[in-house]
């Protein structure tokens, strides 16, 4: 999809995408397999009882830019509670760039601006926690912030940072949560870009684990490296170390900031392009660690009424924090409704912590399915059309054959009891979503859905074949069974009723679909950093040469270091 267009206060689209170009394997950036060795599977990040569930809150960024004061602040976190928001979960205030002076005090010190902040950052911690909420702040990992203001970072050329002082202070003033952006971050010679980054945001993590206070960490670094919807062996490789620093982390394109000027300018592809690419990454999601696709503009301006509960609906599904960014008081009854809404928060805030997986799309509607602490599954069916449409999703395509389930839909409470499939009228870019509790006779849920690869296209049975050694192949996802795959306990990856098979156990082995024997051939294993190893050759799930051409073949191949065309987002 195109990209939407950005606020210039944060990253060069261009300078990080070349930028990310840069750290790309040869091997990749030429479409060749690569031969070097992975390294072990990364370890499930940080424990998780700094943020044991998505944070919730309000951040002034996307609706106010540099024009916050401390007043806009205190009357947003007042609207938070008058509205009840707060009650709800809404509780982490966020002070985002341009709350300093320009340059720091005589010893080093960061200084709230006088004008802006007339009583300080202590005070507004104060003043914050006395009403029940929580207190975050902004910096940057580099010499300055995307607005020029002091950062924590290396100045340019080298040097000390700041990052142990700021955390020190920030601890001094009762901040609870702390975004740390990714500006200007020097990088030293022989270092590469991401090895600048990852020293940082180290530091940080450093920093704020030796200030004497729980403080929460978001983190901005992968969205310094994303290079697209689908991604690049960089950005996977940042992802998959950020976690062990921090909470959360931003990354990929900010959401389209609010221009009072067009008030109405719509921001829905920019909604659409931001969960675009987080549906592909919930491996990287758990209790304690959360992907964020950024803020909640749901109500602001720029999004119509159904737009609004879609990309809370979206975010509920995909375990994202909900941080709004909005004129708390201007939000319209629908906008606080669905900002509100308690089933869609108790998705959100599902303590197994388990992301969304796309059951299909095809260009014109989603479906998801998220599973659920005690069984339960969310379901969630986007429309992308300009119309309303009458949408049916079957049981089993959702891991749930032969299966009768209550299920309640989250916009009207009503639940009533299904056994075949989920219908609902959409409206145009509306959301329904679902949750569904199984009955009695229902066994476990399968995870079903698409194997998602290189260049966000689907692994695809070629012809729908089920004859024993019909190639599969990378294609655009059309939402067919063909495209429809099933994990199950014994390994096996399943469509049409037969087995994603490897054909040999030398590099470059077709993968095939045949009839399921318990073969070795035939069992992979799913690791973190998205690669679908081969039981019997430990060799990886490959898209032939790099390509993402429709009717690329699927081979196997010596697994590579997050090589774009060996990850897949596999259904949940």
């Amino acid at each position: 999809m195109p990209r939407p267009t950005r606020s210039p206060r944060r990253r060069n689209p261009l300078t990080a995408l070349a930028a990310a170009l840069l750290c790309l394997p040869l091997a990749t950036a030429t479409g060749a397999h690569a031969s070097s060795a992975p390294p072990p599977a990364p370890a499930p990040a940080t424990a998780p009882g700094l943020a044991p569930t998505p944070p919730m809150g309000w951040n002034d960024w996307a609706h106010y830019q540099c024009g916050v004061t401390e007043r806009t602040v205190t009357a947003n976190a007042d609207a938070l509670v008058s509205s009840g928001l707060a009650a709800k979960g809404y509780t982490t205030v966020t002070v985002d760039d341009c709350w300093t002076t320009k340059t720091r005090d005589a010893d080093g010190n960061l200084v709230a601006d006088p004008v802006k902040f007339p009583h300080g950052m202590a005070w507004l911690g104060s003043y914050l926690h006395a009403r029940g909420l929580r207190f975050g702040i902004y910096e940057d990992a580099g010499s300055y912030t995307c607005g020029g203001y002091p950062g924590s970072g290396r100045p340019q050329g080298g040097g000390a940072d700041h990052f142990a002082q700021d955390a020190a202070a920030f601890a001094s003033w009762g901040v609870d949560y702390l975004k740390l952006d990714g500006c200007n971050v020097y990088v030293a010679p022989g270092q590469t870009q991401e090895q600048a980054y990852r020293q940082a945001y180290d530091a940080q993590a450093a920093a704020l684990r030796g200030s004497g206070r729980d403080i929460v960490f978001s983190e901005s670094a992968p969205a310094y490296f994303q290079s697209g919807e689908w991604g690049n062996p960089t950005w996977f490789d940042v992802l998959s170390w950020v976690g062990s620093d921090g909470q959360l982390w931003r990354e990929g394109w900010d959401i389209a900031t609010y221009d009072p000027a067009r008030p109405t300018a719509s921001r829905w592809s920019s909604v659409l392009a931001n969960y675009g690419y987080n549906r592909w990454i919930g491996r990287y999601a758990a209790p304690g660690n959360w992907n964020d696709p950024d803020f909640l503009i749901a109500g602001a301006g720029g999004l119509t009424e159904d737009e609004s509960r879609s990309q809370v609906a979206l975010w509920s599904m995909m375990a994202a924090p909900l941080i709004l960014s909005s004129d708390v008081s201007a939000l319209t009854p629908a906008a606080r409704s669905a900002l509100g809404n308690t089933e869609l928060i108790k998705v959100d805030q599902d303590s197994l912590g388990r992301q969304a997986g796309v059951v299909s799309t095809d260009g014109g509607t989603d479906v998801l399915a998220r599973p659920l602490a005690g069984g339960d599954r969310a379901v969630a069916v986007l429309n992308r059309g300009a119309t309303a449409r009458t949408l049916t999703t079957a049981l089993a395509d959702v891991g749930l054959p032969g299966c009768t389930v209550a299920a309640k839909d989250l916009w009207t409470g009503a639940t009533s009891s299904v056994s075949g499939g989920l219908t609902a009228t959409v409206p145009a870019h509306g959301t329904a979503i679902w949750r569904l509790t199984p009955g009695s006779g229902c066994g476990p849920a399968v995870p079903a859905g698409q194997l998602t690869g290189n260049g966000a296209k689907c692994a695809d049975v070629t012809g729908s074949g089920t004859a024993d050694g019909t190639q599969v192949i990378l294609y655009t996802c059309t939402g067919n069974p063909n495209q429809r795959w099933t994990q199950n306990a014994d390994r096996t990856v399943r469509s049409l009723g037969k087995c994603l098979t490897a054909s040999g156990t030398t590099a470059a082995s077709p993968v095939t679909l045949s009839t399921c024997r318990g073969a070795t051939a035939q069992q992979w294993t799913a690791d973190r950093d998205g690669t679908l190893r081969n039981a019997a050759s430990a060799l990886c799930l490959d898209v032939y040469g790099g390509g993402t051409a429709d009717a690329t073949k699927l081979d196997t191949w010596t697994c590579g270091h997050f090589q774009a065309n060996q990850v897949w987002a596999l259904p949940n």
